[in-house]
């Protein structure tokens, strides 16, 4: 019913464009990319994820309003905060993008087309398409590599699955439910995406490589990449552990026949094919163990998911649930 009345009142007014610009010590920056960004939306909110600095002030006076965690948190933690914001202040459209300037608040319309033309519910500003800067090739290799591993295990193709400049629809705030705390969010929300069913789409974006890298790029794609692995983990352990796990028994149960041939016929223990079938059908039962595991895991999630929603509209007493919103 909430999913109606919103597309009601985006047919019936002019949609409601709110931007979150998450930031950590951007008080250089951030001013600047706040007044730009009040431009093209009708309010603006700056996630702080703990800084040092006068971001929060700067901001403020530049027109945003600041949500403070007061510690750092982390990259998805401050995303998770964005999108959150985005819910309670109703907005028809959420626009995502950073506070180091990287990003041109001036894409923001060409970003926003495909969800106002009900062409797509997540719109992923891409790096990679037309002709603008490109990041340095060191930069570039990391992010193809990790896009690739992305659209691997979430079954979604994008040219950039770890851009930042981001739009989404009411029915992807909805819809989406995270849980990664670090820079492998973005990643996260492709896996999310692909579990909704959200339409997505990629749009041009110009971007602007400025100042000294606040991670290392090593550690960075290393920690982003354990992570995807994580995430396909828990997406498909009957098939990543599973189907190993069975082929790993097979072949400890063929070495095992054959240990019990060569007694039967010689009187003497093949040590070396007895000691393959010890290691294999201990990792093949192992795998299998890890498998189930984490079926089992992936099914607590989706229930809990599940309820936690159904807890969300639920309202004692009340056949409907638009009265908690």
């Amino acid at each position: 019913m909430k999913q109606n009345q919103s597309a009601s009142k985006r047919a019936g007014h002019k949609p409601k464009i709110v931007a979150a610009i998450p930031c950590l010590n951007e008080e250089k920056s951030i001013g600047s990319v706040v007044v730009i960004t009040k431009k093209f939306v009708d309010s603006v909110v700056v996630i702080d994820d703990g800084s040092t600095d006068a971001t929060p002030e700067v901001a403020a006076e530049a027109g945003a309003e600041v949500y403070q965690h007061g510690q750092n948190r982390g990259y998805g933690a401050a995303i998770h905060s964005a999108l959150t914001k985005g819910k309670q202040l109703e907005a028809d459209i959420l626009v995502i993008l950073d506070g180091d300037g990287q990003h041109d608040p001036r894409d923001i319309p060409s970003l926003i087309e495909p969800v106002l033309a009900g062409k797509a519910d997540v719109v992923v500003g891409s790096r990679f398409l037309g002709k603008g800067e490109k990041p340095p090739f060191y930069r570039r290799l990391g992010q193809y590599l990790l896009t690739a591993a992305t659209n691997l295990g979430s079954g979604r193709r994008l040219s950039d699955s770890q851009s930042g400049f981001r739009a989404y629809s009411a029915k992807a705030l909805d819809s989406l439910s995270l849980i990664e705390k670090g820079m492998s969010v973005s990643s996260e929300i492709q896996f999310a995406i692909s579990r909704s069913g959200l339409k997505v789409a990629e749009v041009p974006i110009a971007v602007s490589y400025i100042g000294k890298l606040k991670r290392n790029p090593v550690g960075h794609g290393a920690g982003v990449l354990s992570r995807i692995l994580v995430m396909v983990s828990l997406r498909y352990p009957l098939i990543l552990f599973g189907a190993p796990g069975l082929g790993l028994l097979a072949g400890g149960l063929y070495l095992g026949a054959r240990v019990l041939t060569v007694y039967s016929n010689t009187q003497e223990l093949a040590i070396g094919n007895a000691f393959g079938t010890i290691l294999l059908c201990l990792a093949g039962l192992l795998s299998l163990f890890t498998a189930l595991m984490l079926q089992a895991i992936k099914e607590l999630l989706r229930g809990g998911t599940q309820s936690a929603k159904e807890a969300e509209r639920y309202v004692p007493g009340s056949e409907s649930s638009e009265e908690m919103h």
